[in-house]
């Protein structure tokens, strides 16, 4: 770990430094004219661990609070320009010891298999070091020495000591981070003009997919419009949003056909970082055949298509309730913590992180069944498992809040063979949406219902907008 640690410390290190620096620059009768690092590297000597406490928690992360003590060797000269003078400070001699609280956080499948590293100090941590100007020893100065080290402990202390924290990206997000949903696109399909013709009497039977780039949900589909190159739909879709800045809206037109597969009759994508929150954005799109700019055909005439777009982000998150149980409890007066009952639309994100101690008498390949309204999804297969890991979330678009509804997770095995016994139950969990609405979000593991010791690790969150 330590190499990439190293690259990661040293980009944070650059990125606090640069406002203090700054402060410093152009100020004195000789004004300073720039503080630059010539080099900047923790060293090839990792910390010494010298015990560790590990907390369970019911979260996608791993919290520790190491006992680290470290004399390492880094190489660490700073330039300081002053006129026509260039004076180098190398940092010598450091040892720290320090009680840190390190989160690793979200764990990912890529190595080294966390996206962040969030540090805070549980305490003023020790560090000792030497400065040398030039070849000579600043610390030698009679008084310099415990100033700098008062200076250091107090600075330190006032940038990571808990509950402040120092946040260190480890992975690119597109590597394994899973990111959250931080609010909805709505998508009002009015109406498209001019489309190509693809049958022989000179018409088309268009439809229109929407999608949002990086996700792997199926498309939103409008209704078919048959023997019109000149469609009006007026129809009206809800897409989860997880990266508004990064994230566009995938428009594609096709024309239906009964018999092969349907041709695309143009496409189009818009970059969602051109929305602002909560405002209606009318758009008139040219449809393309792809967004390839060399191809020939791109300027090909295929019509317009007319949106709707706003994007509604979520309301901050509301307190939340973690640990195991049989069932969840409600409130009893039906109330919030606020007081106010939630009255707006949202989204309904059920994660369901995995189970334990599930066992079926004939075989044991457990996925997850989740029925909600009618509707029923369904996690991958774990084969030959009593502790399955899933970690897949399922979306429910709601007009209004859950309150007096239930979810049902039902715990199943299916063989992967030739058996008799085809399909079995391990067990299963209904449960009340009531406190997931006014608490926001809920991370438990429940005790399966007709399971001798079996639990499942479910996350409801209700996203408001």
């Amino acid at each position: 770990m330590w190499p990439y640690l190293d690259k990661a410390i040293c980009a944070a290190i650059r990125q606090t430094t640069e406002p203090i620096v700054a402060d410093y620059v152009g100020q004195g009768h000789r004004p300073i004219e720039a503080i630059t690092f010539e080099t900047l590297s923790l060293g090839t000597l990792p910390p010494i661990f010298q015990g560790i406490k590990v907390y369970e928690t019911d979260e996608n992360q791993l919290v520790m609070e190491p006992a680290i003590k470290w004399a390492g060797n880094p190489n660490i000269v700073i330039v300081v320009k002053i006129s026509f003078l260039r004076i180098k400070i190398q940092l010598v001699d450091l040892q720290v010891f320090a009680v840190p609280r390190v989160t690793l956080k979200p764990l990912v499948s890529a190595f080294p298999c966390f996206a962040n590293v969030v540090v805070s100090l549980l305490e003023k941590p020790h560090v000792d070091f030497g400065l040398k100007v030039l070849g000579g020893d600043v610390m030698s100065i009679p008084g310099l020495y415990p100033l700098v080290q008062d200076i250091i402990k107090k600075e330190v202390a006032k940038l990571y000591l808990w509950p402040q924290t120092l946040q260190i990206p480890i992975l690119d997000s597109s590597l394994g981070a899973v990111k959250k949903p931080v609010g909805v696109v709505h998508v009002k399909v009015i109406r498209a003009t001019k489309l190509m013709k693809m049958d022989i009497l000179g018409l088309s039977d268009p439809y229109v997919k929407l999608k949002l780039s990086g996700e792997m949900l199926p498309s939103k589909k409008t209704t078919i419009k048959k023997k019109t190159l000149n469609p009006v739909w007026n129809e009206n879709f809800k897409l989860v949003v997880k990266d508004p800045q990064a994230q566009t809206l995938q428009v594609n037109v096709f024309d239906w056909d009964k018999v092969g597969s349907h041709d695309r009759l143009g496409m189009q994508v818009v970059p969602l970082k051109i929305l602002q929150p909560n405002e209606t954005k009318e758009l008139t799109l040219d449809l393309l055949k792809n967004t390839n700019v060399t191809d020939p055909l791109k300027k090909q005439q295929r019509g317009q298509i007319m949106l709707e777009v706003t994007y509604a982000p979520f309301r901050e998150d509301s307190d939340v309730v973690t640990g195991t149980l049989n069932t969840p409890t409600t409130k009893e007066n039906g109330a919030g913590f606020s007081g106010e009952t939630p009255i707006g639309a949202g989204v309904l994100l059920v994660t369901v992180q995995g189970a334990e101690d599930v066992e079926g008498e004939h075989h044991n390949n457990p996925y997850a069944v989740i029925i909600f309204r009618g509707e029923t999804k369904k996690t991958k297969i774990i084969r030959k498992s009593r502790d399955p890991k899933w970690n897949e979330e399922f979306q429910f678009m709601l007009e209004e809040p859950p309150i007096h509804d239930k979810i049902h997770i039902q715990i199943m095995s299916k063989r992967t063979r030739m058996s008799f016994y085809s399909k079995e139950s391990l067990g299963h969990v209904v449960i009340n949406l009531a406190d997931v609405v006014y608490n926001g979000r809920i991370n438990n593991k429940f005790h399966l219902i007709d399971s001798k010791n079996g639990l499942v690790h479910v996350e409801l969150r209700w996203r408001e907008t």
